[in-house]
Parts: C-alpha cells; structure tokens; sequence
C-alpha cells in the first residue's frame, strides 16, 4: 500500500525512508515489482533521501507538487556546511539525490497520478554517461549521477500550428497515442489507496 504523508500540518519538511523511499524500492526498482521500470535501474546502487512537504513552492506561476535534487559535495563555506549538517540529521548521511514531494497534493492524488509523480521526479535522477553514451563511474566503482532534464521542451501552440514536427515531440505524441503501458489493476496492487477508499 502506498505511504501517506504526515498528518499533522506545519511540518515543514519529513524525512521517509522507511515509508516511501522503502515502498518506491519495492515498487519501482525491485526486479519483481509490480510496477517495475527497467530504466530506473541504475537508482538501485543510489542513495536516494526521501521527504515530504507541506511547504508551498512554485515556479514561473506553477504549483510544484515533487523536486528532484542532486546533493552537491560539501565545500567549505559556511551555506554548504549547513545543508549538509541538516541533510545528514534528516538522513543519517548525504545520499546522491534528494526527492521532495507536497504532502499538500499527494494526499489528493489517485493511484496513477501519484505513481506518475514519483516517477517523474525518479527520470530526473540520472547515472552520468561519457562522450561515447557509456554510463560513468567514479575511481572506487560507484556509479555517478547526474540531474536528467525533460525529454520534451515545447510550446502547445506550435504543435497546434505546426505539428510535432521535431522528433522528441513526435516521440511523445507517439507514446501517449499508444496509451499508458501500466494496467490500472497493476497501479491499484502496488498502491492500493484507492481500492481502499472505494471498500471504505
């Protein structure tokens, strides 16, 4: 069953790896999971520090439901020092990425749209690839990470106009033509909230 985010309000910011970093590793990246996604693999061998909000954020006008973060190696400043003091007291160490997600609109989300949430803000945790596409590693074997942009970046009223005439746009006007590859009863037996809701 899917976690639940806090209940209490004014919390600020919680960590939970127990809840959802333990039911996103079931979920997602378990070769057996029900809803298993062979191109998060790589986040297998990542340290990925889960928490949630009820702080609000926004970018240009948009309400951010989930944010993906890179944790950037400590320097020695003063700025850093702190981040990384509170990142280690929310996790116990500095994982590779950080993933936030607003309790505010995950209480509300159905199954699906929650589990179109965590993998979103997972495709933007990225293993580093070389000049050659090859996956990069650091000198002790570790894999290193790096933040994926969005496949697609353009305007709804160019392809109104025009069409989806590049290809990553026809890319993805292709995949939503085909339809979502994860049944419905899969989502519910990996989530679970839902069904619960509706026997309630």
């Amino acid at each position: 069953m899917r976690p639940l985010p806090p209940s209490e309000s004014n919390f600020g910011f919680a960590p939970d790896q127990d809840g959802l970093g333990a039911w996103v590793h079931e979920t997602f990246l378990e070769d057996d999971a029900e809803l298993y996604n062979p191109d998060h693999a790589h986040l297998r061998d990542a340290s990925i520090g889960w928490l949630w909000t009820d702080e609000p954020a926004t970018h240009r006008g948009r309400i951010i439901l989930g944010e993906a973060r890179l944790v950037p190696p400590p320097q020695e400043r003063w700025g850093s020092a702190m981040a990384h003091h509170q990142i280690r007291n929310w996790f116990g160490h500095a994982p590779d990425f950080i993933i936030t997600i607003s309790a505010v609109w995950a209480r509300d989300l159905d199954d699906a749209n929650f589990c179109a949430l965590i993998e979103h803000e997972m495709f933007h945790c990225a293993q580093a690839r070389d000049q050659y596409g090859e996956p990069k590693f650091s000198r002790d074997g570790r894999p290193m990470f790096e933040m994926r942009g969005h496949d697609v970046e353009e305007f709804i009223g160019v392809v109104e106009r025009y069409g989806a005439v590049s290809w990553d746009v026809a890319r993805l006007v292709a995949a939503a033509e085909r339809g979502p590859t994860v049944a419905k009863a899969s989502i519910a037996q990996a989530c679970g909230s839902c069904l619960m809701k509706r026997a309630a």
